[in-house]
């Protein structure tokens, strides 16, 4: 009877998060698909159009519309868009404008970069905002809580760029210890060859991650301390120490681990400014040079990588959720 018990209740817990996933599935591909066209369509609107920004202002009407033909400009917008749609499926993102190259290679290229900074960023943030959101939920309501908490705040709402700014005044020009530029180089190896040059990039990308990850670390900590399972260790004799380190710990990172997933479309937000301010070679920088430069294709491609990636972490998070919140099942129908 008990194993007859057992297999039902993982048959029916498999079927949720089957019907679970599936909905997220769903979910997401509808969200990249509006993402999609939302951003197609404000390409479209742009001054002058992608043929003006190739061209120049000097470019004549007939050079425009040459172009324009030439790259299938001219279509109904609808066709446009299903064209590239067509495209991407294939796994042919386009050819870039200003590069002259595919725009799947310059992606591969770049997107290690990124996911190495934003791994490096999101690794040391945790390192640091797990100990001291629990160090605050120990001291609650002290001297070292306030005042982490109200550091927390300013470098929360500090904007990335200032905030490198003000890292670079610091630790380049006053103290003369990092270089103010990121490392430079067409492949991942070359860029790990050069840590000095990624201090200042990773610290002003994983500061944010720090003042995020050690307030729900904070919260989390506090809300499991007044759970019924630490009185009891407590009322048995069990050093404090070894309860935080045992129960309390493993318990709070729930809300940590599940915040991860969302706050990747954070890291790559974030790349855009960060990589653009120390010059870092990734996808951010890739985004950036394409808009000053109308590069069509390599602007709906990097799109296109981000969205996806944005959604993707928000499915993780959410089957993170799932897995590791009993709580978080009841809302699936």
């Amino acid at each position: 009877m008990t194993t007859t018990t057992t297999a039902t209740r993982d048959s029916s817990g498999l079927r949720l998060f089957s019907w679970f996933l599936a909905k997220r599935l769903v979910q997401a591909a509808v969200v990249i698909a509006i993402v999609s066209v939302i951003v197609f369509l404000l390409l479209q609107a742009l001054p002058g159009g992608p043929a003006r920004g190739i061209l120049g202002q000097q470019a004549t009407a007939a050079q425009i519309a040459a172009f324009n033909h030439e790259q299938g400009f001219d279509l109904p917008l609808v066709q446009q868009y299903f064209n590239y749609v067509g495209q991407w499926l294939q796994g042919d993102l386009g050819r870039s404008f200003v590069m002259n190259t595919e725009v799947s290679s310059v992606i591969i290229q770049r997107l290690p970069k990124t996911l190495i900074l934003a791994l490096a960023a999101v690794g040391g943030a945790l390192l640091v905002s797990i100990p001291l959101g629990m160090a605050q939920a120990l001291r609650r309501n002290k001297a070292f809580d306030y005042v982490m908490t109200g550091l927390n705040f300013i470098v929360y709402s500090t904007p990335s760029f200032f905030l490198g700014l003000l890292l670079i005044m610091f630790f380049t020009q006053l103290l003369g210890w990092l270089p103010a530029s990121a490392p430079q180089g067409d492949t991942v190896a070359e860029i790990l060859s050069q840590p000095k040059e990624m201090v200042l990039p990773v610290l002003t990308s994983g500061l944010a991650g720090v003042a995020t990850f050690s307030r729900y670390m904070r919260s989390s900590t506090i809300d499991n301390l007044h759970e019924d399972y630490v009185r009891t260790a407590r009322a048995k004799g069990t050093p404090m120490n070894k309860v935080i380190s045992r129960h309390v710990l493993r318990n709070s990172l729930t809300p940590v681990v599940t915040m991860l997933g969302y706050y990747l479309p954070v890291m790559f937000g974030g790349a855009l400014v960060v990589e653009q301010l120390f010059n870092y070679p990734g996808m951010g920088l890739l985004f950036w040079n394409a808009a000053q430069t109308s590069d069509f294709p390599v602007l709906l491609g990097c799109v296109l990588v981000i969205s996806v990636a944005t959604v993707i972490g928000s499915l993780l998070a959410d089957i993170t959720q799932f897995i590791l919140d009993p709580r978080a099942r009841g809302g699936v129908k």
